[in-house]
């Protein structure tokens, strides 16, 4: 008879819980510092810990938001939860702690979107034996979190990594190199409002949203000064022509914002950037280097195909997630959410746009 338990995490928790995490590869958005980022954007975090004896089985980060239309809280556990869901009565300890806490609440389901690839059917089983409903979405960026992403194993030497690239990417790495371009490693908070306008840039150029500096502050101040966020600038002559923003936990760094100045654009800076930015998690004991998401239609016209063109160049693998599984608590007004879910979302991204409006004093 196993002596199942599961806690509230707490803060004298924090090295506890990240340290599970770490050591099953779990995402960085499942870390108790992302929950405090998220904790002052309009979620109340959540963190839970399954354990038996002394031996922590499966850590569990939820993120809590009031629906406004329906007036009730959601959880949502991003890339959640970290376990090997093979191990069910750790599972099911988990899950009946979540439904408590749900009941408490008054919580409508609990979505999560666990970094499982889609190959592992077992797991899809076990949760759909749960109760676990899968959310169909596109091939697009039409969930949460990406569900098809680009990943490259950095734990060959630098020279096998770089002999893997396609060569063109290698061409387009030693061309920025030869022509003088410089990437700056040690970036300040100073250096954020650099990266940042650039960002605007881009997303003006490629017609995409971003969201406030208030945010990326909270990203630098919660993430950077303990090595679980980096920011790499790259110059030509003295000028920033792109920048992006790393996320590291354990044994894998995420690429996670990119931007480009429209200046100079022939030095091809963000090869050189990628490529520092694969050394430098190497150096600091990554095995895994994840470009993060592209779209899963991967016909040649597809707008969005010239992504993963660029990240395949680096001999990146295509890796497709389960997706996206609800489990829902009250059945009811969990089909009324469902059906007014685009509402919701542009209701609470308007709410997110206001506050970081209020807090710039503007």
């Amino acid at each position: 008879m196993r002596s199942m338990e599961v806690k509230v995490v707490e803060e004298q928790d924090r090295a506890r819980f990240n340290a599970h995490i770490a050591r099953l590869g779990g995402d960085l958005l499942q870390s108790y510092e992302w929950g405090e980022i998220k904790g002052q954007t309009g979620w109340e975090p959540l963190r839970l810990i399954a354990f038996d004896k002394d031996q922590v089985k499966a850590a569990l980060s939820i993120l809590q938001r009031q629906l406004p239309l329906l007036n009730s809280p959601i959880f949502y556990a991003p890339r959640g939860p970290v376990m090997d869901f093979t191990d069910t009565a750790a599972l099911d300890c988990l899950l009946g702690r979540v439904e408590e806490l749900a009941r408490a609440r008054g919580a409508v389901m609990l979505k999560i979107d666990p970094p499982v690839p889609k190959s592992r059917q077992d797991v899809a089983k076990i949760l759909s034996s749960r109760g676990f409903h899968h959310v169909e979405k596109g091939l697009a960026f039409d969930g949460v979190q990406p569900r098809f992403v680009m990943q490259l194993d950095i734990s060959p030497s630098e020279g096998a990594i770089l002999t893997e690239m396609k060569g063109k990417t290698r061409y387009n790495i030693r061309y920025g190199e030869r022509k003088g371009v410089r990437i700056k490693e040690n970036c300040t908070r100073r250096d954020l409002a650099i990266f940042y306008q650039i960002l605007l840039e881009t997303a003006q150029r490629d017609n995409f949203t971003v969201r406030s500096y208030p945010y990326f502050e909270l990203l630098w101040d919660h993430l950077a000064p303990k090595g679980m966020g980096k920011l790499f600038m790259a110059s030509y002559q003295g000028e920033y022509l792109a920048g992006a923003f790393l996320f590291r936990l354990g044994p894998i760094a995420w690429y996670v914002y990119g931007a480009s100045s429209n200046q100079q654009r022939n030095l091809m800076p963000n090869y050189l950037l990628q490529w520092a930015m694969i050394k430098w998690a190497k150096r600091n004991g990554c095995r895994i280097y994840d470009f993060r998401g592209v779209s899963g239609d991967l016909d040649p016209d597809s707008p969005l195909y010239g992504l993963y063109r660029f990240k395949t160049g680096f001999s990146a693998s295509l890796v497709e997630y389960l997706g996206e599984y609800d489990l829902p608590y009250r059945p009811v007004v969990y089909g009324l959410w469902r059906r007014s879910e685009p509402w919701h979302k542009s209701i609470l991204k308007w709410k997110d746009s206001l506050g970081s409006f209020l807090k710039r004093g503007e």
